[in-house]
């Protein structure tokens, strides 16, 4: 078996802008990016498309930029194509339904706005950050599940070994927690 690349050997090739750097990038990360995008969209194709996006998106963002941490960079840029796809299709189908995923968090998280929201997007991202922190290992891990990687509520059950109205109930209270919690750090919404 292949060892894989070091992630500052992998960086190192996109700042050469060397063409092995893409395929440095889906040999090490490609299953972690494919799985991903397939807990977002539904489409092989589209899962396909999303990952061979990710690579060409990480091609024109490095250099400049050098991610502290490829793994968490990649799963980034490919949630985000995934997400903008599955709002494109729905835009198209149904004219603009959210995610029913990311739903259960509207009203709780602003929607995308303008510039003078930036400050705004500091702030929210620090409260998250001390949200999570907070969180038992175990709730945090569900809750990223659910809301970062977007996998269903039968398939997390599964992997914690608990039924699923347990992590209905879970997920419920971290959001009113959640809601809590920005209101104490003085994040209306």
């Amino acid at each position: 078996m292949n060892a894989r690349m070091d992630d500052n050997k992998i960086i190192a090739l996109y700042f050469e802008r060397s063409e092995d750097a893409i395929a440095e990038s889906e040999k090490k990360y490609g299953k972690y990016c494919y799985k991903i995008a397939k807990n977002i969209l539904t489409s092989h194709e589209d899962v396909e498309e999303c990952v061979s996006d990710t690579w060409l998106k990480a091609w024109g963002v490095i250099p400049p930029q050098r991610p502290k941490k490829l793994s968490a960079f990649f799963g980034t840029i490919t949630r985000n194509l995934a997400l903008n796809r599955v709002e494109s299709i729905f835009a198209e189908k149904r004219g603009g339904v959210l995610l029913p995923i990311l739903d259960e968090l509207a009203e709780i998280l602003p929607a995308d706005g303008g510039e003078e929201e930036t400050v705004d997007a500091i702030v929210m991202k620090d409260a998250i950050n001390s949200f999570l922190a907070s969180l038992s290992p175990e709730v945090r891990k569900i809750f990223l599940q659910r809301y970062w990687y977007c996998r269903s509520v039968k398939e997390i059950a599964r992997d914690f070994g608990r039924s699923e109205n347990d992590l209905y109930v879970i997920l419920h209270r971290t959001r009113k927690d959640f809601k809590a919690h920005l209101d104490k750090k003085g994040v209306y919404l």
